[in-house]
């Protein structure tokens, strides 16, 4: 059986018919070919498939598509186009924040959502706001140094 589900993705209307176990991650990355967002762990922790939907940063590892009916959905490919998270993305270059690139779009989403509800965080607000999300190539301090740099601009 499969169902219909119509949501916005980056500020687009797509819709949709499809399974009702599958994943929001899974539906971006197979249906929509928006390959940003990362299945990692699939169990919530890593961090790789964080999303924003309804202005909430989510684990699209486990939302299911269906439950995102309706639902306002922004990728790290649409927070890209519309220049959000441009001074993020600029920093983590300067700071040499990212390596093999894996978590990136997951830790990029969580700074801009951070950086959102809190414009000048300290340090320690930025290691609790990409707190749940791993990074096993570069360590944090780049990270932070990026979103500390970012905060600034």
């Amino acid at each position: 059986m499969k169902l219909d589900v119509s949501l916005t993705v980056n500020g687009e209307a797509v819709s949709a018919r499809i399974e009702p176990r599958q994943h929001l991650v899974d539906f971006l990355r197979e249906v929509l070919d928006l390959t940003g967002s990362h299945a990692g762990c699939e169990h919530g922790v890593c961090g790789a498939c964080s999303l924003i939907v309804n202005g909430e940063m989510v684990r699209g590892c486990l939302m299911l598509a269906v439950q995102a009916e309706g639902a306002e959905v922004w990728t790290v490919e649409g927070l890209t186009e519309t220049g959000a998270i441009a001074a993020l993305q600029d920093a983590f270059v300067a700071r040499n924040a990212l390596q093999c690139g894996f978590c990136t779009p997951g830790m990029l989403v969580a700074a801009a959502t951070l950086l959102k509800a809190n414009p000048h965080p300290t340090r320690e607000e930025i290691r609790e706001g990409i707190s749940g999300n791993y990074c096993r190539c570069t360590g944090y301090h780049a990270i932070v140094d990026a979103i500390e740099q970012a905060a600034r601009a």
